[in-house]
């Protein structure tokens, strides 16, 4: 069958076989498929939909479309977590951590930014010196003797997903559940996590506008993954503000480590609610005992530690960690004033796409990232707020008036604030 067939099959909102899938995914993989014809296949997935039978298939052939990593021989449960992705959001330098130092192994493969969203590896590289280029020998190597690593896929990691995705990019298919859903997991899958844990977000600054989507999203994901035979669970969470204080990577990696120290915020509430569904779904944890040896290993510094010997165990300086000149932040300032007295409301879309426009993010892939480039929320949303009171501190090197602009634009004060939950909802195996 060629690949103008399963397209037309497709194209016509008839049911793929596994087979057929398996052999389109090939074909992207090897280069017989042109990227017109992965376009057109991406389309008629966009407007016909798949079943969840058909979505598994096509995220297993691109998984195993390449090279896989094998499961460690250490004994034990290994986990990973995956966010759909949002501003602030650093829950992956908490949350790696603290499990590493309940014993929970987390091999952990993460991405780069990308629009107005951050990346965990963009994020680590703030520590001089730190590699997230590993082979899968010295990835496995790590997560056995440190119990943790955070890396990037390497180029032979799920080839068919890298192409779909870049042809994808271009055609405005991004946005299909399937194919979100497939390139999510189908980099979960080429991995050896026992359980896997999703945070998928939904609001003004994330993928998925509407809660109605993302429920749909993680319902699917846990579905595929189960279908899998791995642990999976979906917590459907809010990102219509910030959900640290920080946004940028240098700042968001000082905030991190203040977390580990003892700060509290909603991102930190986030990561300790993540950790909780992990020991549950890990270990049979209850909540109770899991918040409790959550609470052990943070206040002792344990936790802190962990993150250290991660940091170490890449290449990464230290010293950070106690002198935060080495993570400094840009050289301009510009500070944001509320307009008025009342409660606040801030975006988090604007405040993400005024740090990558700054040059704290990037709007194509391969493009460089200014470290330095941060906002510092003084005042949250929901916080009631006098005329003139300090919000906010926008730091950048070079000066871009749209930026700066879609930063002060990005807070309101009114009358009044309707709170939504930062959960949402969870999604187990038994929701599906």
């Amino acid at each position: 069958m060629t690949a103008y067939d399963i397209i037309e099959i497709k194209k016509r909102g008839k049911i793929l076989s596994g087979e057929q899938i398996g052999q389109f995914v090939r074909m992207v993989a090897d280069g017989s498929a042109s990227d017109a014809q992965i376009a057109a296949f991406c389309m008629a997935v966009l407007l016909r939909g798949m079943t969840d039978e058909e979505c598994f298939a096509l995220t297993d052939a691109m998984a195993k479309s390449g090279e896989r990593t094998v499961k460690p021989r250490a004994e034990g449960i290994y986990a990973d977590k995956h966010s759909t992705g949002g501003v602030s959001d650093s829950t992956t330098l908490i949350v790696v951590p603290v499990l590493a130092a309940l014993g929970v192994k987390c091999a952990k493969y993460s991405g780069r930014g990308l629009g107005h969203t951050g990346g965990t590896l963009d994020k680590l590289e703030s520590f001089r010196g730190l590699s997230v280029s590993m082979t899968a020998e010295a990835f496995e190597a790590q997560v056995e003797k440190v119990g943790a690593a955070i890396a990037g896929q390497t180029e032979r990691t799920v080839p068919a997903d890298k192409r779909m995705y870049a042809v994808r990019d271009v055609t405005a298919t991004v946005d299909s559940v399937p194919l979100i859903a497939s390139s999510v997991m189908s980099k979960k899958l080429a991995s050896f996590a026992d359980v896997i844990l999703l945070d998928v977000k939904f609001g003004n600054g994330a993928f998925m506008r509407r809660t109605s989507d993302a429920v749909k999203l993680a319902r699917l994901m846990v579905s595929v993954g189960t279908a899998a035979g791995r642990k999976v669970g979906a917590a459907v969470t809010d990102m219509d503000a910030p959900l640290g204080d920080h946004i940028g990577c240098n700042a968001e990696v000082r905030e991190a480590i203040e977390i580990l120290q003892g700060k509290r915020n909603a991102l930190s509430e986030l990561s300790v609610y993540h950790c909780c569904k992990i020991l549950q779904m890990a270990q049979g944890m209850r909540e109770e005992e899991a918040k409790e040896r959550i609470g052990e290993v943070l206040g002792s510094g344990a936790a802190l530690e962990k993150f250290k010997e991660i940091v170490v165990a890449q290449g990464g300086d230290v010293r950070a960690f106690d002198d935060f000149s080495l993570l400094p932040l840009a050289a301009h300032r510009k500070e944001i004033f509320a307009s008025g007295a009342g409660r606040l409301h801030v975006s988090a879309l604007a405040l993400g796409k005024a740090c990558a426009r700054l040059g704290g993010g990037r709007s194509k892939e391969g493009d460089p990232v200014d470290h330095t480039v941060g906002i510092i929320l003084k005042k949250r949303a929901g916080e009631r707020v006098k005329d003139g009171e300090l919000v906010a501190e926008v730091y950048y090197n070079k000066e871009d008036a749209e930026a700066l602009s879609l930063a002060q634009g990005a807070f309101a004060v009114r009358r009044s604030y309707r709170a939504r939950p930062l959960v949402f909802g969870f999604i187990g195996k038994e929701d599906i």
